[in-house]
């Protein structure tokens, strides 16, 4: 039997405020990239660390750092794997795009998402 996840968010939404299986995981990974790691009252280790680098240059080391903690972020959610993540930036802060894979049914998507360093927002694209 085929577990179905549901839930909701008023997120980008007009009037159809429920989420079913991946785009359900796909909100609850952007929700935990608005955390900045520390951020979270007694999980510290929750969050990402994009939010303190956002201002560095983007060099290949601190890339490889983002990757680090993306691939972390992602391990922390068990109904998705991440293929491939390419780290880039924009105009207004950090690209990044992950391949997510939906491990209950095996389908992918690719996920663009860029944290703008001005108004500290992600931007699903």
């Amino acid at each position: 039997m085929a577990i179905m996840y549901r839930g909701f968010s008023t997120v980008g939404r007009n009037s159809k405020f429920r989420l079913t299986d991946f785009e359900l995981v796909k909100q609850d990974l952007i929700n935990h990239f608005y955390i900045r790691k520390g951020e979270k009252l007694m999980n510290p280790n929750f969050g990402t660390i994009i939010w303190n680098i956002i201002h560095e240059p983007l060099t290949e080391d601190l890339k490889s750092v983002i990757i680090t903690d993306i691939n972390d972020i992602a391990s922390y959610d068990p109904r998705i794997s991440v293929d491939n993540v390419v780290v880039t930036e924009y105009s207004q802060g950090i690209q990044i795009e992950l391949d997510l894979r939906y491990v209950q049914s095996n389908q992918s998507s690719l996920l663009k998402l860029q944290f703008d360093n001005q108004n500290r927002t992600i931007n699903a694209v």
